[in-house]
């Protein structure tokens, strides 16, 4: 299988300069580009934050999103191009536009198992403050300014169809702030499902899911927030319960021994949240162990 190749995207446009703009350095330094096999590939910095809200779209920094995912999605697909596997580290969630873009460009539909403990399906008009790391899911659907939900005019980057929303538990806070509902052909199994299925079977359903028909393969995205609270208090929006980290390691494995994955990206470690570092290196060697798989090492 293709060995692993970082990329640092260690953009806050969809969110704030709040410290997610520190995962990289801290997910590095807690040994994570010590896995084997792994290269660090490409840092691709993000213009500077703009904290105005965008009276047009109802979306802070979309200029500099669109522009950013459009120089992230160079990187990601140089990355592919040399036969790696792209992780790349975030940042907020906005950057799986740039992700799925790289993808996009190669024409054929991929999947997405979007790892995380919201949906970020909000329109701007629901959206509080603006963020598009609350919209990304969306977006990535074609939903929302066509700035940013039709980039480089290739429409959406994913169909409805294409995804499995997986472990999310914000379904009470999203109704009440009137977020859209998820479309119908989405598919969602949120984190009582995961639980009343066991998170490894639930995981092979969703990769089954993904894997299937005529898509060229599925990206994985991680929020870490999709984590029981209780281990991983280091995010911005925190939300009671969530999965284990066991069951995390249980899923990223399943998800990535598949051959069909084509990538991975880790979005919302905040570390200034994190003082002794030490939610750093347990993140970072469940990754190790999630990517472990792919060649069939322990980890």
């Amino acid at each position: 299988m293709r060995e692993p190749a970082i990329i640092e995207a260690p953009s806050v446009l969809g969110l704030r300069p709040s410290g997610v703009q520190d995962l990289p350095g801290a997910l590095l330094d807690a040994g994570l580009s010590a896995h084997p096999g792994v290269v660090r590939a490409d840092r691709v910095e993000a213009p500077a934050y703009d904290p105005e809200r965008d009276a047009d779209t109802g979306v802070l920094n979309p200029v500099g999103i669109a522009r950013y995912s459009v120089r992230l999605a160079d990187a990601v697909g140089g990355v592919l191009d040399a036969g790696r596997f792209p992780v790349v580290l975030g940042g907020d969630c906005s950057i799986l536009l740039g992700v799925l873009l790289a993808l996009r460009r190669r024409g054929r539909h991929h999947g997405l198992l979007f790892l995380d403990g919201h949906t970020d399906f909000y329109q701007p008009s629901a959206e509080p403050t603006g963020e598009a790391a609350s919209m990304e899911l969306a977006l990535a659907t074609g939903r929302g300014p066509r700035l940013l939900a039709d980039l480089e005019g290739r429409g959406p980057l994913l169909r409805d169809e294409d995804v499995v929303a997986f472990g999310f538990r914000d379904s009470a806070e999203s109704a009440e702030a009137g977020m859209q509902p998820l479309p119908p052909r989405l598919h969602a199994i949120d984190l009582d499902g995961v639980r009343a299925a066991g998170a490894a079977a639930a995981a092979r359903r969703a990769v089954g899911r993904l894997a299937g028909g005529a898509r060229a393969g599925y990206w994985v995205h991680l929020d870490v927030d999709v984590l029981d609270d209780a281990v991983m208090p280091a995010v911005d929006y925190r939300l009671p319960g969530g999965l284990t980290w066991a069951e995390l390691e249980s899923v990223l494995r399943t998800a990535l021994a598949d051959e069909r994955a084509v990538g991975l990206d880790v979005t919302i470690f905040n570390p200034r949240l994190d003082p002794t570092g030490g939610i750093a290196v347990r993140l970072a060697e469940c990754l190790r162990r999630g990517l472990s798989a792919r060649t069939g090492d322990r980890g």
